[in-house]
């Protein structure tokens, strides 16, 4: 049975139960514990949490995941993957633990024709709970699963929560025999090798406590609800009814090594490990990295983009090794196939396969070059090793290599085993164990969002805030709390800062790249607050921050909510400035270039997006333009509601990676040119943005360009500062405005020609004083100084003339120290080169040992290596005393 046809029964089988659809969410929701979403319950959070009411009593989804704590155990053995798909069925105070049960048991051993998946039910091990005698009843008696394959395990198998203060309950996993030729006898409590587990069902009953790991917190009491989550891996099931050992082997990832091994020449389980790991790797790799494209990830140095990257040159090395040579572009062909076989389930990657073949390409163009710096540092790391009579490249080195150049260890153990050496692997793991544990506790740190929601629990429960602010700025409201220092206060006073939380408001959260509105709460007898920032909890209740200015609030009272009128109007203009700008975007640049991030607030927009290159200067003006044309045109504004399907059918834009309700709020300017899915706030019609100017456009990461610009009000200031300051240069200059850019460019082709002419004089005279230099060179013992001073040179001039000096001595035992004292006070500046000759070297006198001794002399620092090095300080007057120790230091 494909793995295609394995979801859809797993989805069919429970909407036909009265379960409500839910489309896989991105994996990259927002939330304060997760890097990417990690379990099918994740998306359900705030159901389970009570910050949000489900819109369902019951739902199904296949969600996909992502796991990265193991990434450097993939491929080594055939149980860990980045990317899997979680199956799962959800309850809110619906069915619980005997239809739970039921529908899993059903689904696994009905047969094919009915719907199921026709595993036999001899070969099903059920583990419950220590004391959950009600599971392991309904297990055996309605079920009719002999007693003695049912397992009671403890609070780390078989008890579940968030890891985070909040709901849990006990679980019943359920195991799959593989038989006799995978391990010994006894169930999962004997070999979880041969028993693999495929399905777990967690009966949430319970609220936990603060507390580490699996198996330290304290069980508070029940929930006022039961729910049930569980969770079905897709690729186990898929190994089972595929009748294959592993994932790797399944018909998602298989066809992944065929191309590779089709690719490099090796074969897959021809009986190198070595070579089967890294076909696991690629196969493993690329579908993750696909699919963490599509969802709107780019490589990049931290974060989300790290990991990508990491993946990315994983895939990248491992094609080479595997014999793919050094030119030739593999990630194409192995990220297309990825997107061939995963499309029939996700469609979106289809629609973004140009896209997300562009950055995997892109990063394996510029993780060649890395490899050749990496491979350098390897060579110098090596010769190093060979220098100090060892054989064993340090710890700290291959740590470095994996760390800075992504090398992985295995790598660099082959590098160094062509190269006749061994690496300190022992090193580099205390290494990658102290690194780990600082990312451990990091995440531990991170891990306080929900804890710190519960002072809002109250205002989630009782229902989303009312959005008055599209149709109205002043709206009545009534103050449902005050918050401060994270706890509920009955009153709040003149001068104290806190969060207001009301019944309704015209302000808007921060969202969807458009910053807070900022105004005043007010009541009738006199009381004001400034509103200076607006955040929303649970991505329903509004939290107002605010400053008490005048009198006293208290929890009930009627208020009235005002937005900033000039404000708003600036952010309608700067959001609205965005739809136009990434409309002209697209049409010059072509439908590739999709919103990658964006911000605005009154008067600006930033807006990101994806691109192969820079934007050209005749690409902007035209980018400019065609906004400015559609904003000269008046457009008209609309926004309506609408279906998700129907939506994306008229053409809407969305955010692809962003979550979407089943009802989308679209904003459209001007018919056809731009049509967005967008939930903040707008002009009435396109001439109200006013001017739009672009003010600037960058690289922001592989792949991604950011434009800047100005708009009414600010952009109109912009140009005339603009204009003020080309009138300015016409008037100095002597000509009128449209020759000044001529007229600059002649200005500076003479100031170069200058300052060459200038350098060759200083050279001369610096080739005079290093004839001189020679004839006063002293000889200390048996070693020959060339020592003094040139003005006028920069680090550069210095070293040509150090190394100049050093190729005259050559055959001698001989040290060149020359300084180059520049300016005087506070400007002055004092940069020193030393070099040394070969025999200088092998008789222990070595240049950056010198620059360390004489640095502090001159009021500075530097370094080096032994044959060649430099430094700079501030305070010639030291000189003296440099040359002195370099006497010294050498006798």
């Amino acid at each position: 049975m494909q793995t295609h046809d394995i979801r859809k029964r797993f989805l069919d089988h429970f909407i036909k139960a009265g379960h409500t659809e839910v489309p896989s969410a991105s994996l990259l929701l927002d939330d304060p514990n997760l890097l990417f979403v990690n379990a099918g319950m994740v998306p359900f959070k705030p159901y389970f949490l009570g910050e949000q009411t489900p819109p369902y009593s019951r739902a199904t989804s296949v969600q996909k995941c992502v796991r990265t704590l193991d990434i450097d155990e993939v491929g080594i053995t055939t149980r860990h993957n980045t990317f899997f798909q979680m199956a799962g069925n959800f309850a809110f105070g619906d069915y619980f633990k005997r239809e739970a049960i039921n529908f899993a048991w059903t689904l696994l051993t009905n047969s094919v024709d009915d719907g199921g998946y026709g595993i036999d039910p001899q070969k099903l091990w059920p583990t419950v709970y220590l004391d959950d005698d009600e599971a392991e009843a309904i297990w055996r008696d309605e079920m009719g699963v002999p007693a003695e394959r049912i397992q009671r395990r403890g609070l780390k198998d078989n008890y579940w929560s968030m890891g985070v203060p909040g709901p849990c309950g006990p679980c019943s996993e359920i195991f799959y025999d593989r038989g006799p030729e995978y391990g010994v006898e006894g169930g999962p409590e004997a070999d979880e090798d041969r028993y693999i587990e495929i399905w777990n069902l967690v009966f949430m009953q319970n609220v936990r406590g603060p507390g580490g790991g699996k198996d330290n917190y304290e069980i508070l009491g029940p929930l006022p609800k039961k729910n049930i989550d569980t969770g079905m891996g897709v690729e186990r099931v898929a190994c089972i009814l595929q009748g294959v050992d592993n994932v790797y082997e399944t018909d998602l990832l298989k066809p992944i090594i065929d191309l590779a091994a089709e690719l490099t020449g090796r074969a897959y389980g021809a009986g190198s490990h070595a070579d089967d790991v890294r076909f696991r790797v690629i196969a493993d790799h690329a579908r993750t990295s696909a699919m963490l494209i599509g969802d709107g990830v780019l490589p990049g140095n931290d974060g989300r983009g790290y990991v990508l990257r990491r993946l990315l040159r994983r895939v990248v090395r491992s094609m080479r090794l595997l014999g793919a040579g050094d030119n030739q572009a593999t990630m194409g062909a192995i990220i297309g196939k990825v997107i061939d076989l995963m499309a029939p389930s996700y469609p979106e990657l289809e629609t973004e396969r140009t896209h997300i073949v562009d950055v995997a390409v892109g990063e394996e163009t510029s993780f060649a070059k890395t490899l050749a710096a990496g491979s350098k540092l390897f060579a110098d790391a090596a010769t190093a090793t060979r220098k100090s009579s060892s054989t064993t490249i340090t710890g700290a080195d291959a740590f470095t290599l994996h760390d800075t150049y992504g090398f992985p260890i295995d790598l660099t153990l082959e590098m160094a085993a062509e190269a006749g050496l061994s690496v300190d692997q022992e090193g580099f793991t205390a290494l990658m164990a102290e690194q780990k544990q600082r990312a451990k506790a990091d995440a531990t740190a991170r891990k306080t969002g929900h804890a710190d929601l519960s002072v809002y629990r109250d205002f989630l429960d009782r229902g989303p805030t009312e959005f008055t602010g599209f149709d109205e700025l002043v709206s009545e409201a009534r103050v449902l709390g005050l918050v401060a220092d994270g706890a509920r206060v009955p009153v709040a006073t003149a001068g104290q800062e806190l969060t207001l939380v009301l019944d309704r408001t015209p302000l808007y959260a921060e969202s969807g790249g458009q910053m807070a509105d900022v105004g005043t709460i007010t009541t009738g007898s006199g009381v004001r607050l400034s509103v200076t920032d607006v955040q929303k909890v649970g991505k329903s209740v509004w939290l107002h921050k605010v400053r008490v200015d005048e009198g006293e609030i208290e929890e009930g009272d009627e208020v009235l909510a005002a937005v900033d009128t000039a404000w708003r109007h600036g952010a309608t203009q700067g959001h609205s400035g965005t739809h136009m700008v990434h409309a002209a975007l697209r049409e010059v640049l072509g439908p590739g270039a999709t919103q990658a991030g964006s911000l605005n607030r009154p008067g600006y927009l930033r807006f990101d997006f994806n691109a192969r290159g820079p934007v050209t200067e005749s690409q902007r003006r035209e980018i400019e333009e065609i906004a400015n044309a559609a904003v000269e045109a008046n457009y008209q504004v609309n926004t309506f509601e609408t279906g998700l399907t129907e939506a994306k059918a008229m053409g809407a834009l969305a955010l692809f990676g962003e979550n979407y309700g089943d009802v989308v709020r679209v904003v459209e300017i001007g018919g056809p040119f731009s049509m967005e899915l967008c939930g903040g706030t707008h002009v009435v019609s396109s001439s109200q943005i006013g001017p739009i100017t672009l003010i600037g456009e960058s690289s922001v990461g592989s792949g991604v360009r950011r434009v800047e610009a100005y708009v009414g009000m600010d952009s109109f200031r912009f140009l005339s500062k603009e204009r003020a300051l080309l009138a300015g240069l016409s008037s100095s200059l002597k000509v009128p405005s449209e020759q000044v850019p001529g007229r600059v460019e002649q200005l500076v082709t003479k100031l170069r020609d200058a300052e060459k002419e200038l350098a060759r004089v200083r050279a001369e005279q610096a080739q005079v004083a290093v004839s001189g230099l020679l004839d006063t060179a002293t000889t200390i013992g048996s070693t020959l100084v060339v020592e003094g001073r040139v003005p006028g040179l920069d680090a550069n001039g210095l070293r040509s003339v150090v190394t100049d000096l050093r190729g005259r001595v050559a055959d001698r035992q001989a040290v060149i120290a020359i300084f180059s004292p520049n300016g005087e006070g506070p400007d002055a500046k004092v940069p020193f080169v030393i070099a040394t000759t070969a025999a200088a070297r092998d008789a222990g006198i070595k240049a950056g040992d010198l620059v360390k001794e004489v640095a502090p002399l001159v009021g500075g620092r530097g370094g080096g290596k032994p044959d060649l090095a430099q430094g700079s300080g501030t305070e010639p007057g030291g000189v003296d005393a440099a040359l002195s120790r370099i006497r010294e230091f050498v006798g």
